[in-house]
């Protein structure tokens, strides 16, 4: 078992067996603008040290990595309502350099175009990844062809592969025995999830032609039906608890 997944499992257990082991109540941050150069922020004090984070990556290539505002806010309290995972409901910002990178096992990133890394930056992330760290890819829009370059760039001896929808991801919490929910139409085909292996467990999840990212934001950014927006949640609650306990 990673470091990750060790801490993580603890705080669990915590959370179950110990009556009102529980997160203290904390604001949710404003947004922070995307020129701001410092990213990844402390925890507030009081925060369940074995509560997980989830941190937006800024990546580089020009795309915009800072969409959808309330995204990842709006999903982390849906975790904490749904869940008795212990979960810091803070946005955090962070950078691949940053020294502050391995304190998360979660990596969001989102976005229209495209997404790149220098070769320290793909040294570190693989360092990350097989240590036990989880990217999840959300494609906005036009992320995909460039984000495969980078894969291959990345881990050159590991394909980008489709996931089965017998895959313990599509069924770890909710089930979604049709893969991946379509939550926004982009070029009218079939939502589909890709994903890199190593040592048989998924590090890096890619996610096309579904955006659930848009579906986690406050209902009236897209006006998206209420079932789909719940979708949306759920088939993240997935990715969270697959990234995190297998």
């Amino acid at each position: 078992m990673n470091l990750f997944h060790g801490t993580f499992l603890y705080g669990v257990l915590l959370a179950l067996l110990v009556p009102g082991a529980e997160l203290v109540a904390q604001d949710v941050p404003s947004p922070r603008r995307p020129e701001v150069t410092r990213f990844a922020r402390p925890r507030a004090s009081g925060i369940n040290p074995s509560a997980v984070s989830v941190a937006r990556l800024h990546y580089s290539g020009g795309g915009d990595w800072y969409w959808g505002r309330s995204a990842l806010p709006n999903f982390l309290r849906f975790v904490r309502d749904n869940t008795d995972f212990p979960v810091d409901t803070s946005e955090y910002e962070i950078t691949v350099m940053d020294p502050e990178l391995f304190k998360y096992p979660f990596l969001f990133a989102t976005g229209h175009g495209v997404i790149s890394f220098s070769d320290e930056e793909r040294e570190r992330l693989r360092e990350y990844l097989e240590g036990g760290g989880f990217l999840f890819v959300n494609d906005s829009y036009g992320m995909d062809p460039g984000f495969r370059a980078e894969m291959a760039r990345l881990l050159p001896e590991r394909e980008v592969v489709e996931l089965p929808f017998s895959h313990p991801l599509y069924h770890c919490f909710y089930d979604f025995p049709n893969g991946p929910p379509k939550i926004h139409e982009h070029d009218n085909k079939p939502p589909r999830g890709h994903a890199v292996i190593l040592n048989g467990r998924v590090v890096v999840y890619f996610l096309v032609e579904s955006d659930i990212g848009d579906g986690w934001e406050d209902a009236q950014v897209h006006n998206d039906p209420e079932e789909k927006r719940e979708e949306a949640f759920r088939m993240g609650l997935n990715i969270l608890t697959y990234a995190l306990l297998y």
